[in-house]
């Protein structure tokens, strides 16, 4: 079928839906609701025969789901309604939650079901819930609308004889979010804080300022006086509840931008104590720790929690360090395992834009992602291996493939492309580890088409080695028997000595340092040319511009001469 996705932006549900739908032979295309005469142009141009809406802030106007069966993917359970549902799920603690395939009607989330799928809740930020559970349960329950709707003849449930719990709920403000720090206990605050993750954030204080907050973390030992700043470490803030304490990552100042708190208020958090931490190991997890090592047998586990995937140049610098260490172990493999949410998205852009000279900073750090992936191409002491748990983008897909092996899960988003930000050209040494992987003709594809890539798809074009079982728990059991397999090998001493014949033979031709500078001539072109390009298309990321027209490699209904089959 030809299937248009209405959508207020290309996040992450509907990359993963586009995905999905364009792997089962359905022509995809892709309109941002920015207005209705938009939506209406678009369904002209495309005639589609279904209309899915995956990420909606408005109503679908009449003029189209009158005309047309459009189906609107819902995160609550079925009979749920408003505009807040995962942050209400949150805020209140529910066990279960869902996803709802609705038609659109006249009355908001009130038309008739299609399919819905349920999935059990744990603690995490909304912006976490949504990339995992809420996307797999909607790629789950739109499919399978899909399906029903392409079979016809099905009869969608009318909301009336629905048989659900869901209730109408307001929109959440942020009274409802407010913070008691005298007292609200640890999991009341982390409640809040995680159902407003990602966006709006809760209104607040620091230091007397007002400020949104972001990325909260339990904190199991240290504790003071509540509402206290009580301690500081790499990028966050420690804040005494009524019971314990929580970690700060973020925080957004009034008309600023979203950055790691630490940063956010730079002079404030100066005066505030240090508290380290032993080293990399990770004993337990009573504490928030970015990066953090564990072993198992033969086998290092490098884990790096990094806020939406951004490295920054420092904690490109840290993780290095961290690499060069874990190496130093008497291990066979090092499993890079990135964050649960994210392997890694490559340069740190609010960083960037936040810095006095953004030039200098943005040079600054694609050096630092660089010196990190030449420390992975050139280890000749372990086996190692990138195991994305979630997304990757830019040059963290690149990072990831400097790595011997690169094992994704099923369900994690691909984009291994630079040029939607403003043209950027790349490094990380793609240049060296793509063309051999899929052939020249095939990373020209890759690099100049800006579309998203699934697990599967990266792995069937050679790019990645593997796809692993798509539950998270499950991901991470099959990547520890793999690596301990990897390592327990009888040929692992065959296998290293050709990892470093192969290497050797790759720097006889020419060498790592060539392909680098290669790529820094254009990447300094872009960080300090005449085009403004990639400093615009960075403004325009870090500000979360409202969008003024739908890229033309999403929107195929909009390319010259495109015309839809009779």
């Amino acid at each position: 079928m030809r299937i248009l996705l209405l959508a207020h932006s290309y996040n992450s549900l509907t990359q993963r839906l586009h995905g999905e739908l364009a792997a089962r032979g359905h022509e995809v295309s892709i309109e941002f609701d920015i207005a209705d005469s938009v939506a209406e142009e678009a369904v002209a141009l495309f005639r589609p025969d279904l209309i899915v809406a995956p990420y909606l802030r408005r109503a679908i106007p009449e003029s189209i789901w009158a005309k047309h069966t459009c189906l609107i993917v819902h995160p609550g359970i079925v009979g749920d309604r408003g505009p807040s549902a995962l942050d209400w799920a949150i805020q209140q603690g529910e066990a279960e939650w869902g996803v709802t395939v609705l038609q659109a009607e006249a009355e908001m989330d009130a038309g008739p079901i299609w399919a819905s799928a349920t999935f059990p809740m744990r603690r995490g930020k909304k912006s976490s819930l949504y990339r995992n559970e809420v996307t797999d349960a909607a790629c789950r329950a739109a499919l399978e609308a899909v399906e029903r709707f392409a079979a016809g003849g099905f009869r969608p449930t009318p909301l009336a004889e629905a048989k659900g719990r869901g209730q109408l709920r307001p929109l959440m403000k942020q009274a409802d979010r407010t913070i008691d720090w005298q007292a609200d206990d640890t999991a009341t605050v982390l409640r809040k804080l995680d159902a407003a993750d990602g966006f709006p954030g809760v209104a607040d204080q620091l230091f007397g300022e007002p400020c949104h907050l972001f990325d909260a973390w339990p904190e199991g030992r240290l504790t003071g006086q509540p509402g206290e700043i009580v301690a500081r470490r790499e990028t966050a803030l420690l804040r005494a509840t009524a019971d314990g304490a929580v970690w700060i990552g973020h925080a957004k100042r009034k008309d600023g931008i979203k950055l790691p708190a630490t940063l956010a208020f730079a002079a404030e958090a100066a005066a505030v104590p240090e508290a380290p931490l032993d080293g990399l190991f990770a004993a337990d997890h009573a504490t928030w720790q970015d990066i953090r090592y564990e072993e198992a047998g033969a086998v290092g586990f490098l884990h790096f929690e990094f806020y939406n995937g951004a490295m920054g140049t420092r904690q490109c610098e840290r993780l290095r360090d961290a690499f060069a260490w874990a190496r130093t172990r008497p291990t066979r493999a090092i499993v890079l395992m990135g964050g649960a949410d994210f392997w890694s998205n490559g340069i740190h852009l609010n960083l960037i834009e936040n810095a006095e000279s953004p030039a200098d900073e943005s040079w600054a750090n694609i050096n630092a992602i660089d010196d990190l992936a030449e420390a992975i191409l050139r280890c000749d002491s372990h086996l190692t291996v990138a195991a994305l748990q979630g997304n990757a983008g830019a040059g963290g897909c690149f990072l990831a493939r400097a790595a011997d092996l690169v094992w994704a899960r099923h369900g994690a988003i691909l984009n291994p492309h630079y040029k939607n930000m403003g043209n950027l050209y790349g490094s990380e040494f793609w240049t060296y580890l793509l063309p051999p992987r899929v052939g020249e003709e095939g990373a020209r594809a890759i690099m100049q088409h800006r579309l998203p890539m699934t697990a599967q798809e990266a792995v069937a074009r050679g790019f990645y080695d593997a796809c692993l079982a798509g539950d998270p728990a499950a991901f991470r059991v099959d990547v520890a028997r793999r690596a301990a397999e990897l390592a327990a090998s009888a040929n692992f001493a065959e296998r290293l000595a050709a990892k470093g014949a192969a290497r050797a033979r790759d720097e006889a031709a020419k060498p790592l340092a060539a392909y680098r500078a290669e790529e820094l001539v254009h990447m300094k072109r872009n960080f300090y040319g005449f085009d403004p390009s990639y400093h615009v298309a960075r403004w325009h990321f870090v500000k979360k511009s409202l969008h003024s027209w739908t890229p033309r490699h999403l929107a195929k209904h909009r390319d010259l001469g495109w015309r839809a089959p009779a």
